[in-house]
């Protein structure tokens, strides 16, 4: 009867570790990056112009980096709540052009509106692997004193726009920078 028992119990542990694993949403993916400073970046431009952008350039502001790509249907339809965003010009919003190739990237952008700044280009994809991105697209608040408050996996909704990342802007936007 002893021998039942071990197997027995294996087995009630098992059940019950896929039990709390099917309890969490894949969608909501913990960064280790919260609250910590963002990962410097000296990237090219996406337009051409042979000049880099680094992430020193936007210490002292709240910033938006949304990590993207031509080839990613998930940032289509995200695109319409980007180009909301950018209109709204609550904060300047980057892109992360993201293991993408330039000429398809900037005609996507000139078909459908460049709701960014400037988009920078992650060819090798090394930077996105940094700021931690599972796939595309990912978007990332980013404070004053250079530090990820918040990050979103997968396309921006009109909830995590008006109900997390406009209330944050708007705090971080009043709040003095640490350092």
């Amino acid at each position: 009867m002893k021998r039942f028992l071990i197997p027995l119990a294996v087995l009630a542990l098992l059940v019950a570790l896929l039990g709390a694993g099917l309890r969490h949403d894949p969608r909501r993916l913990p960064s280790a990056l919260i609250g910590k400073p963002a990962p410097a970046f000296d990237l090219p431009r996406l337009d051409g112009s042979n000049r880099t952008m680094s992430s020193d350039a936007m210490r002292g502001q709240v910033w938006i980096l949304n990590v993207w790509a031509s080839w990613c249907e998930s940032c289509r339809d995200e695109h319409p709540m980007l180009m909301n965003l950018a209109a709204r010009g609550v904060a300047p919003v980057y892109g992360l052009n993201y293991q993408d190739e330039r000429e398809p990237a900037l005609h996507w952008l000139a078909t459908v509106g460049d709701p960014y700044v400037m988009s920078l280009v992650d060819r090798d994809g090394h930077t996105g692997i940094d700021y931690g991105v599972y796939g595309v697209p990912e978007t990332f608040v980013i404070d004053r004193a250079g530090v990820v408050r918040y990050r979103q996996a997968g396309p921006l909704t009109p909830a995590s726009l008006d109900g997390v990342i406009l209330p944050l802007i708007g705090q971080l936007q009043t709040e003095k920078v640490r350092d």
